[in-house]
């Protein structure tokens, strides 16, 4: 994501509401952003607070009131992003490798020192970027005001019955989140809709072939059980006549001495 750096007597704020408020229909995430001046007291709530901390809006406005925020990064005024665990108020040199944030690798096993703003927000920090966690009162126009549908929805079974609270009497597959699907070959086609298959979903034919699974694995163990039979009887078998055997050679030495 690029962002775009804000002069130095600018902050940035940008707000993120990735939640649904309501379940039915579910909502698209949607973002905007709010500037103030490095003058105004009303963003000093922001300071010494750490990356993944919550802050209460209610000193940014009445707009706000009852809002509740976390912190999930932001840049400093050169554009240097604030890193998760480093629990600094400026910027340092780190020496990041693959699978480090505010590092992309171009080659394996590459590492590189990288500049990066400390998790810490301080006054150089030129855009912060908060996401809701509880909405207030009031509406915001171009954030919380306006509902709209998610094209994907939950595709596995448990996540779709915890999305909807359903219980497992409920029928997982009437809830699935349906798209209108339009043929671009075609014009004067009728619309159709389009769903995704379930995945995890328990039907009779899974629970049949798993009851056929447990049956193959139990007649499985009832063979070896037998075949275990079958051996410990030969070896003893074989284990006698070898006894009986050596006896009779044994006689017959004591008879011929």
């Amino acid at each position: 994501m690029k962002f775009n750096i804000a002069s130095e007597s600018l902050l940035v704020i940008r707000l993120y509401n990735p939640y649904p408020f309501t379940q039915t229909p579910p909502r698209a995430p949607k973002n905007s952003s709010i500037s103030m001046r490095r003058g105004d007291s009303m963003h000093r709530i922001f300071y010494d607070k750490k990356i993944a901390q919550e802050v209460a809006g209610d000193s940014l406005g009445d707009e706000w009131k009852g809002y509740l925020f976390r912190i999930t990064g932001g840049n400093d005024k050169q554009g240097f992003p604030m890193k998760q665990g480093v629990l600094l108020p400026y910027r340092v040199r780190l020496l990041l490798a693959d699978g480090h944030s505010c590092y992309r690798t171009r080659r394996a096993g590459e590492r590189k020192r990288k500049s990066v703003r400390g998790c810490i927000v301080g006054p150089d920090i030129a855009v912060l970027s908060l996401v809701i966690v509880k909405q207030g009162e009031q509406d915001i126009p171009g954030l919380t005001d306006n509902v709209l549908p998610k094209r994907l929805g939950p595709k596995r079974a448990t996540k779709i019955r915890s999305f909807y609270n359903l219980s497992k009497e409920d029928d997982v597959r009437k809830y699935v989140v349906r798209r209108e699907v339009k043929s671009a070959k075609k014009e004067d086609a009728k619309p159709y809709t389009k769903a995704p298959k379930i995945q995890r979903l328990v039907t009779p034919l899974r629970l049949q072939r798993r009851r056929h699974l447990h049956s193959l694995k139990r007649r499985r163990l009832e063979h070896q059980k037998e075949q275990k039979t079958e051996f410990d009887a030969l070896i003893s078998k074989r284990v006698a006549e070898k006894k009986a055997k050596v006896a009779a050679i044994q006689a017959a030495h004591h008879k011929t001495a």
